[in-house]
């Protein structure tokens, strides 16, 4: 998923989501991977965040891999995510789900 524009609400992808430059983002993200190359404001949930040279992004990010290339800014906290957290990627095409299952692990393997 690819944002040029301004968005508002809830974010909810089991792939890729990509704030571009342009791109403004404002409520809550669940995703595989993020890209935030614009401006991102509220709670991030995914695998992986990456906060480019243009990047901004305010809140709270829950990821156990956050980077911010030189030129991006993070105001706010990070945290690490927990079994309950994470986007659970299913077999077989299903749409991800935010799992509450204490015993479910991350499936690292699936891209």
């Amino acid at each position: 998923m690819h944002v040029d524009g301004y968005m508002e609400g809830k974010i909810n992808t089991e792939k890729t989501l990509i704030i571009s430059r342009s791109g403004r983002v404002k409520g809550e993200i669940i995703a595989d991977k993020v890209i935030i190359n614009g401006l991102f404001e509220g709670e991030c949930y995914a695998n992986h965040v990456e906060i480019l040279p243009h990047g901004k992004a305010q809140g709270t990010i829950h990821s156990d891999e956050l980077s911010i290339e030189r030129g991006g800014h993070f105001i706010g906290e990070s945290q690490p995510t927990t079994e309950d957290q994470v986007v659970k990627l299913q077999q077989h095409g299903a749409k991800a789900e935010l799992t509450n299952d204490k015993t479910s692990k991350k499936d690292s393997s699936a891209s």
